[in-house]
């Protein structure tokens, strides 16, 4: 959803704060700019959470959010296109069309270990924020 904000902008953008566990940018550049090659440094990090982005392929898709004590806050529709970044909070989808997303996330990841699953909200209590 962060794309709408940061198309207009050239050059490098980030959305995200330099201290978040995932990094998040927007880069527009003119035809022939050229990104030098480069190496990334090794370095050992700690993953406190996992955070995930998911960009909508095609579809519709929408976004329930909770927090840490698993209370249902909003939720929000995505849209083919739209790009949404899961940092600290709970969090569950339902496909309002048919779907086709992409997940990125940190690793490793283990499916059993890295997830804790509850209930989710009660569909007559949805509340769509904009």
């Amino acid at each position: 959803m962060l794309e709408k904000i940061f198309l207009k902008k050239k050059g490098v953008s980030f959305a995200t704060p330099n201290y978040f566990n995932i990094q998040f940018a927007f880069m527009n550049h003119a035809k022939n700019y050229v990104i030098r090659p480069h190496l990334h440094f090794q370095k050992k990090l700690k993953k406190i959470n996992t955070s995930e982005v998911i960009y909508l392929i095609s579809g519709k898709l929408r976004v329930d959010f909770y927090n840490k004590s698993k209370k249902y806050l909003f939720s929000k529709t995505l849209n083919k296109g739209d790009t949404i970044m899961l940092i600290d909070q709970g969090h569950g989808f339902k496909t309002l069309k048919n779907t086709v997303m992409l997940e990125v996330k940190q690793g490793p990841y283990n499916e059993k270990t890295d997830k804790i699953k509850f209930t989710n909200i009660d569909e007559n209590k949805i509340r769509i924020k904009n």
